[in-house]
C-alpha cells in the first residue's frame, strides 16, 4: 500500500469537485470557446467553485483538443493532439449502455465523470463507436462523449435531461427541432440519429443497438460542425 501524494488530497482529486470543457483547436482557434465558457461559468456557479478565467493561453496550429479544467486553486488547461481517423463515410454505431447520468449533475461536466467512463468503456466492449446513457426512469440524457439528436416520426428531437452540448446546439441553431424527454421504448421508432462533439463534429449513426439506421451526412459550414481531417 502506498501513501496518497499530497497532490492527490484535494477535493478535486477526492470528490471529483471540479469543472471541465473540452474545445476543438484548429488552426490555432479554440472553436466556440464563448459558448464552452458560458456553460463552464454556470458549472462553476452550481458548485461553488471560483469564476474560470476566459483568456486562453496561446495555441498550436493544427488539430488539437483543449481541456479547461476550474477547481478551488484556479483554471487550469492542458492541449493534446487530436486524431480521430479517416471521417467514417458509413456512419457509426452506438449501443444504449447500463449507465446512468447523475440526477443533480447531468447539465454539467464535473469531476464526477466516472458514469460516462463506464458507458464508453461498455461501448468499447460492444465494439460500438459510442455508448448513451440514461436517468433512473430509464429516459435517454446523453452519451459517453457526444450529445444524440434524433430522427422520431419526421421531426428531430433533442433527447432533455443531459448536457447542452455546444456543438449540438450550433447545429440545431435555426432547425425546426424539440426538446423533450424520450424513453428507451421510443428508441425503435427513431428513423435516423446523429452525435455531436467537440472531437467529431456532427456524426450520422448507421446501428442503433443493432438496427440499421440511413446515414445522412449533413451539410456543414462551420469547422466545429465537420468531421476533424
Amino acid at each position: 500500500m502506498f501513501s496518497l501524494p499530497p497532490n492527490l488530497q484535494t477535493p478535486a482529486a477526492l470528490h471529483g469537485a471540479s469543472a471541465f470543457t473540452t474545445v476543438r483547436v484548429q488552426g490555432g482557434a479554440a472553436l466556440l470557446w464563448p459558448e464552452h465558457w458560458a456553460r463552464l461559468c454556470g458549472t462553476c456557479a452550481v458548485l461553488g467553485l471560483p469564476d474560470p478565467a476566459s483568456e486562453l493561453p496561446a495555441l498550436p496550429p493544427g488539430l488539437h483538443l483543449l481541456r479547461v479544467t476550474v477547481t478551488d486553486d484556479g483554471t487550469f488547461h492542458s492541449v493534446r493532439p487530436l486524431n480521430p481517423g479517416p471521417r467514417p463515410a458509413s456512419g457509426v454505431s452506438v449501443v444504449l449502455t447500463d449507465w446512468q447520468t447523475h440526477p443533480q449533475l447531468a447539465a454539467h461536466k464535473t469531476g464526477n465523470y466516472l458514469p460516462y467512463r463506464l458507458a464508453g468503456a461498455q461501448a468499447q466492449a460492444a465494439g460500438a463507436f459510442e455508448g448513451w446513457l440514461t436517468d433512473a426512469g430509464g429516459f435517454l440524457t446523453d452519451g459517453s462523449r457526444t450529445s444524440p439528436v434524433l430522427e422520431i416520426a419526421g421531426e428531430l428531437v433533442q433527447p432533455a435531461g443531459g448536457l447542452p452540448g455546444t456543438t449540438r446546439s450550433l447545429w440545431l441553431a435555426g432547425q425546426p427541432h424539440t426538446e423533450r424527454p424520450v424513453h428507451v421504448s421510443e428508441l425503435p421508432q427513431v428513423t435516423r440519429a446523429w452525435i455531436c462533439g467537440a472531437g467529431v463534429g456532427v456524426v450520422p449513426v448507421s446501428e442503433l443497438n443493432g438496427r440499421a439506421l440511413p446515414v445522412h451526412w449533413p451539410a456543414v459550414t462551420h469547422p466545429a460542425l465537420g468531421w476533424p481531417e
